[in-house]
């Protein structure tokens, strides 16, 4: 199991050195902003709902790929760490 600590490390690591971990980010962090800005509103239009559940999926998409790099970059560096 990964320590706050150590996720912290892996994710600036890729932030570093990963130009798709950044716009991954960079796109969760946007559509973040999009649903708080949905989310705000008293009334939503049946087309916002549906751009809403939208936004909810594709920033999901986007955090799962970034925990897949996470994956494979502590995968990587358990493997190459002496024994």
């Amino acid at each position: 199991m990964l320590t706050d600590s150590m996720m912290a490390m892996i994710t600036e690591q890729l932030r570093q050195s990963s130009h798709e971990f950044r716009v991954l980010e960079e796109a969760h962090h946007r559509l973040d902003v999009e649903l708080l800005q949905l989310q705000k509103r008293h009334v939503l239009t049946p087309a916002e709902e549906l751009a809403m559940k939208d936004l909810h999926k594709e920033k999901l998409v986007k955090k799962d790929k970034m925990a897949q790099m996470i994956r494979v970059w502590r995968d990587h560096e358990l493997q190459a760490a002496p024994q």
